[in-house]
């Protein structure tokens, strides 16, 4: 199953502005809504191609909601989240799923379990992604990014 992962803005409540709006409420009422991380709205979707429609369908509320929006793709990786641009790019077969690991966005995870700064990643050291090194964090959660998405 393909999980899709909205990040909240800062001072916004994602899943009570989300369910509040009749349109956004219809997009994700076939949905079971979990929080990842704190802030957050996330669902499993069947593909990675019904994980990118639902996000078209929710654009108008994330454009005014959400700092982000992430695509966990089995297929392309078990563990590092897709952004939304890039989710798209591997749809649409501009980008094969292994070329996806070059750019990574690494957000900080807190012990309360809130998404904090990412820290621009352009390569691997030796397979391994750097040390995150923004602050004090309990875990990482890396976000493969597209190449025109890197550094903001």
């Amino acid at each position: 199953m393909t999980q899709v992962c909205l990040v909240g803005s800062e001072g916004v409540d994602l899943r009570t502005e989300l369910v509040s709006r009749e349109t956004a409420r219809e997009a994700l009422a076939t949905y079971d809504l979990r929080e990842e991380y704190e802030n957050s709205l996330t669902v499993e979707t069947i593909s990675l191609g019904s994980a990118v429609a639902l996000l078209n369908d929710l654009n108008w509320y994330l454009v005014r909601f959400a700092d982000d929006a992430l695509v966990l793709e089995p297929s392309v990786s078990e563990t590092e989240w897709l952004s939304r641009d890039l989710a798209e790019a591997v749809r649409d077969g501009e980008i094969e799923p292994e070329a996806t690991d070059r750019y990574l966005k690494v957000y900080g995870l807190t012990a309360e379990g809130r998404l904090v700064e990412p820290m621009f990643v352009a390569r691997r050291e030796d397979g391994e992604i750097p040390s995150y090194d923004l602050r004090d964090v309990e875990d990482t959660v890396v976000v493969r990014v597209a190449e025109d998405e890197f550094a903001g």
